[in-house]
């Protein structure tokens, strides 16, 4: 066990137990206050998670949403920092531009390039614009946002397919037509160990007549890197994972008394020169082998042949129309996205079990440089139209249609150049050129139509009730095409798969009070299926081919949540503490495994999981010039069937982990954050602050399989290349708990911020997920993150 998990576990016991006697004490407070003395209270935070703005005390359901000054003052740089602040999300870190976004703990295990047709389990928007995409979807820079919205339980009334367990909102500052603004900002950071980050951003708006404004926002960040690549002759590349990414927005408000028009771009590129992977075993590098080189990795260090690539080209044009009918208001949103995604990768090691390993080729042939190219192409289109109610009437509503059409096309490329003229074996096949070991072109079209409604209705003035209905009809059509030696030759094969049905939602909201509101809710969201890819059958093992072979497709993931939970202001509105408490009751958990020997993925449906916990956030103002927020929560995810399969003999077997009381796969049982900034005066000019952040990750897995019997230990005799003088590699396959601390300190005027920050103060070296080839005989690696960084921000707003 982590040392710090028990104690932070009693640190959340006692931010919890202080919070309820701060609640009580300034509750009296309150009571004896003098009416007329100026309360300096938090700052109300607006929401449109109803598809209607409203403070974030009075959604009926959990949720955070976190200002970009909030972002900044945490060190939150990408989602997947600012997840840490927020309790029930987590964002399992993938590689650059690749992630696993996951709420209340539901997550089915990492989802990997080569699985186009697995669905996302949490939707992510860019205002009202759809951009989640199963592992590739968009990290996009925090610059200019108004708050970033994290829904928790499923959204799947109002925001469909994609948020079965929650949404998480990009919200954009608008045009502002009323002034001038403008805003930029430079930062520059060493890296412990590494390179130097250095960041540029800059937004105008201008106002364009009398209701008419532009906005534009630019940024480009170059990113240091901090892990270095031992080479074969010895040599080490330093700063692998080094890159930059770069993009911005241009929006314009057209507007008259009742009509609002937007069209917007939003445009940004991701080059990265390499992964954030730190090697423990690969199987051309390691401290066992006897006849080729031993190599001893340090703690950030990878072993590679030659250079990776992740580049990531994102472009997006969408029109959001609003027109005001008196009693309800009419909104049309039509988006256009166009992604093209490479990753290259080096599979030397994955090629050299197979050709040293299986074929037995000798060390000239199998160390032949084996780039594995990944291209994803994404072309889409959604349509949105819906009316809404407009004034605080005793009832509220919103209906409205969706329709979204999708083309993806997916390919994979193994060259490995010399491999035919070396050994003789003919490579060339119908669309695999030669020398090209495995090549595969998969296109596919997702179809989906929905139309929703959600009414809300005032009881009376402490008590109302909403219900929610949204039906969707869905289809995918695939074409497969494999080839290659590696391959199981599959030219032009169709596969389609539909789904339809209903997702409603009933929440209930009573106020005990002016300060404390009581909320429940059932809802329900879904995950579509898909269709598997076949097994790359000459590379499986006997066992391997019957346990995972015959898995065509997959159904519908299908959640229903049970919530009950309680918000409440005190003090005068300096304080607020909200709680919730949930179960959710999974049916066909699309569980992704990674399948052994034969390199390949499958999706397999487990018929029943849990996920059951408690959600706490406290904020505070206990003076003027302190800020004090503490965010946690306490989830218990599990498997609650076994899946099994029956050899020819009877004898039946888990497959892959996948065993009933097995923890579901990405996100920690026990996460938390406490933040606390204080202001003081440094003249009448300026003033001064410091920002100091704790978050805890408890431990976790990456995949369901990673708890499977054995699966830490590598059999170096299965392939023993390098002629190894150790039988086994030992490694624990479960993701440790970590700690990370951020502390800024600034100077700040009415235009002017300057500020020196360090994140992760102790320069935790923590995995974030594990990284393995050929079922962990290749390769097996993890994830980690970013050193010790040191920087200065400067800030300038007009």
């Amino acid at each position: 066990m982590h040392p710090l998990n028990k104690f932070t576990q009693k640190a959340l016991f006692v931010a919890i137990t202080l919070a309820a006697g701060s609640m009580l004490a300034h509750a009296q407070e309150a009571t004896d206050a003098d009416p007329e003395e100026d309360v300096k209270r938090l700052d109300s935070v607006m929401v449109t998670a109803r598809k209607r703005e409203e403070s974030l005390q009075d959604v009926p359901f959990s949720i955070e949403a976190q200002t970009e000054e909030y972002m900044r003052n945490t060190g939150s740089v990408d989602m997947e920092t600012l997840a840490n602040n927020v309790a029930g999300f987590s964002v399992q870190n993938l590689g650059p531009g690749q992630s696993q976004v996951a709420i209340r703990g539901v997550s089915a295990g990492q989802v990997v390039r080569d699985q186009p047709g697995v669905k996302e389990q949490v939707g992510v928007y860019l205002d009202e614009s759809v951009i989640s995409l199963s592992l590739f979807t968009p990290d996009l820079d925090l610059f200019d946002l108004n708050r970033v919205e994290v829904l928790r339980g499923p959204q799947g009334t109002l925001f469909g397919a994609g948020s079965l367990s929650g949404t998480v909102r990009y919200i954009t500052n608008q045009p502002n037509s009323s002034r001038t603004e403008m805003a930029a900002e430079v930062s520059g950071a060493s890296i412990s160990g590494g390179g130097t980050d250095s960041e540029f951003r800059g937004m105008f708006n201008a106002p364009v007549g009398d209701s008419s404004a532009f906005r534009a926002v630019a940024y480009y960040k170059n990113y240091g890197g901090y892990i270095d690549a031992v080479q074969p002759d010895g040599s080490v590349r330093k700063n692998v994972n080094n890159g930059e990414r770069y993009g911005g927005r241009f929006a314009f408000k057209f507007a008259t008394d009742n009509l609002t028009i937007t069209p917007r771009i939003v445009y940004q590129k991701v080059d990265m020169n390499g992964y954030n992977r730190v090697d423990m075993y690969n199987i051309l590098g390691n401290p066992f082998t006897t006849t080729m080189p031993r190599v001893d990795l340090g703690d950030r260090q990878q072993y590679t042949q030659f250079s990776e690539k992740f580049v990531d080209d994102f472009t997006m044009v969408d029109l959001n129309v609003s027109y005001d009918l008196g009693s309800a208001t009419f909104t049309s949103v039509t988006t256009w996205t166009d992604r093209d995604i490479t990753v290259i990768r080096d599979a030397t090691q994955l090629t050299a079990s197979i050709t040293g390993g299986n074929i037995g080729f000798p060390e000239d042939i199998f160390r032949l440089d084996a780039p594995l190219d990944d291209s994803t192409t994404v072309e889409s289109f959604t349509q949105e139209l819906r009316l809404s109610s407009s004034g605080s009437g005793q009832l509220s509503w919103v209906v409205g249609g969706f329709y979204s059409t999708i083309d993806r096309r997916y390919g994979q490329g193994l060259l490995v150049p010399g491999f035919e003229d070396a050994t003789g074996i003919p490579t060339a096949g119908i669309i695999a050129p030669k020398d090209g070991l495995f090549w595969s072109d998969i296109p596919y079209t997702f179809d989906q139509f929905a139309v929703f409604g959600e009414l809300t209705y005032l009881i009376s003035d402490r008590f109302s009730v909403t219900g929610g209905l949204r039906y969707y009809d869905f289809e995918e059509n695939r074409t497969l095409n494999f080839d290659g030696i590696f391959a199981d030759q599959t030219i032009g094969e169709k596969g389609r798969t539909t789904s339809s049905g209903f997702a409603p939602r009933l929440m209930a909201s009573y106020s005990l009070s002016d300060n404390t509101t009581l909320n429940g809710q059932v809802s329900r969201g879904v995950r579509l299926g898909g269709i598997n890819d076949p097994l790359n059958v000459p590379l499986c093992s006997a066992e391997d081919l019957e346990t995972f072979g015959g898995r065509d497709s997959f159904e519908d993931e299908e959640l229903t949540n049970y919530e009950i939970g309680a918000k409440t202001t005190f003090n005068e509105g300096r304080g607020v503490f909200n709680v919730a408490l949930f179960f959710m009751d999974i049916d066909n958990l699309q569980a992704t495994l990674t399948a052994g020997t034969c390199s390949s993925r499958v999706v397999f449906n487990v018929p029943k999981a849990t996920s059951t916990g408690i959600e706490v956030e406290y904020k505070m103002r206990p003076t003027d010039n302190l800020d004090v927020s503490v965010s946690a929560s306490y989830i218990n995810a599990e498997l609650g069937s076994n899946v099994t399969s029956t050899d020819a003999n009877g004898n039946t077997t888990i497959i892959a982990g996948m065993k009933k009381g097995n923890q579901l796969p990405t996100t920690p049982k026990f996460q938390m954050s406490a933040n606390a900034v204080y202001y003081w005066p440094v003249n009448t000019s300026w003033d001064g602050y410091l920002s100091g952040t704790y978050q805890f990750v408890g431990s976790r897995y990456t995949q369901i399989g990673d708890q499977a019997d054995g699966f830490g230990t590598v059999d170096l005799s299965v392939y023993p290349l390098g002629s190894p003088d150790a039988d086994y590699f030992y490694f624990n396959p479960e993701l440790p708990a970590y700690s990370l601390g951020n502390i800024r300190v600034g100077i700040r005027s009415f235009n002017w911020d300057v500020s020196l920050y360090v994140n992760n103060l102790l320069d935790e070296n923590a995995r974030l997920g594990l990284d393995q080839e050929r079922g962990t005989l290749a390769r097996v690696g993890y994830l980690t993150n970013q050193p010790r960084t040191i920087g200065l921000t400067m800030r300038y707003t007009y």
